[in-house]
């Protein structure tokens, strides 16, 4: 099978398009024909080998990842943690799916969806996808939605809370903006202004163009703060916090143990109607290597997405 193998820690050009075995699925596995996953911040993060904490906080997190990943490149050199397919075999013993399946998953640190078949276990985060979904729009849930899902309920967020999310138009922003409405809150999303309209478009109730206003400065206090992007600081944006308000960092506040029943909620709240996924640019599994480069700028919208 083909797949995208990252050979070193190092640039975009690390990434080698190759022909690997295919796996094949143990008893209590299935083998999925993947047919989207997506590159985001997290991906070129390990690529690169740039944790992205801060010079300090880099010093000390970089040899616990040498150790976790790989000490030259990663371990584990297929990368992609999250994708859309179709179940193709299913191994002895598994009951939950069947051949034919459309689902969606997240590999955790297995990694391995930037390949055209994974095998994973059937008792992994992995679920039937929403069918009212395309594998391109479904990919990108698993962990820019499980993610943002997961700070939020740490947040617990009242009906008619005031929620700022601090780049609202990235992966993990959009479903964020998306996720507090849904919880009843009053959004603010904080992005630039090409993206200030899309994140309107996702519900959010005001927006601020962080290249021309300050929000730490505007005088307005939120009960929760969510950084989706990792770029503030627990001084910066205290004065904007109410007496009981609280700040979430996605650096900081992620659980690194994914719960299956939280997919499965996005996937009821999908087919309600209530989430939906951005998506700004879709490459093929060859161009790897440019998908990227355009990630590597910080710029993208929502998600870019591989198509396999």
């Amino acid at each position: 099978m083909k797949a995208i193998v990252c050979t070193k820690y190092g640039p975009p050009e690390v990434l080698e398009l190759r022909e690997v075995a295919k796996p094949e699925p143990r008893a209590n596995e299935v083998l999925i024909k993947i047919h989207a996953t997506t590159v985001h911040i997290g991906d070129t993060k390990i690529r690169g080998f740039k944790p992205g904490m801060g010079p300090v906080k880099d010093l000390f997190i970089k040899p616990i990842m040498r150790v976790v990943l790989g000490f030259t490149g990663p371990r584990k050199s297929i990368l992609g943690v999250e994708l859309a397919g179709e179940i193709e075999v299913v191994g002895k013993g598994v009951s939950l799916f069947k051949k034919g399946d459309r689902v969606f998953a997240a590999t955790e640190m297995r990694f391995g969806a930037y390949a055209e078949y994974i095998c994973l276990p059937e008792t992994g985060i992995l679920s039937i996808m929403p069918a009212n979904m395309t594998y391109e729009q479904a990919a990108p849930v698993p962990n820019g939605g499980m993610t943002a899902l997961d700070v939020l309920r740490k947040a617990k967020i009242q009906s008619g809370q005031k929620v700022l999310i601090y780049g609202a138009s990235g992966s993990v922003g959009t479903f964020a903006v998306q996720l507090a409405k849904n919880f009843g809150a009053e959004v603010t999303g904080v992005c630039s202004a090409t993206n200030l309209e899309m994140v309107k478009m996702l519900g959010a109730d005001k927006v601020i163009d962080y290249t021309a206003s300050d929000f730490t400065a505007n005088g307005e206090t939120y009960d929760v703060i969510f950084d989706a992007v990792g770029k503030l600081s627990n001084a910066r944006v205290k004065q904007s916090l109410k007496k009981t308000g609280r700040y979430f960092n996605v650096l900081a506040d992620t659980t690194l143990k994914l719960n299956v029943a939280d997919l499965v909620y996005l996937k009821e709240l999908i087919e309600a109607g209530k989430l939906k996924s951005i998506i700004d640019r879709r490459y093929r599994l060859e161009e790897m290597v440019e998908a990227h480069r355009y990630v590597d700028t910080r710029r993208k919208k929502g998600n870019v997405v591989i198509n396999i």
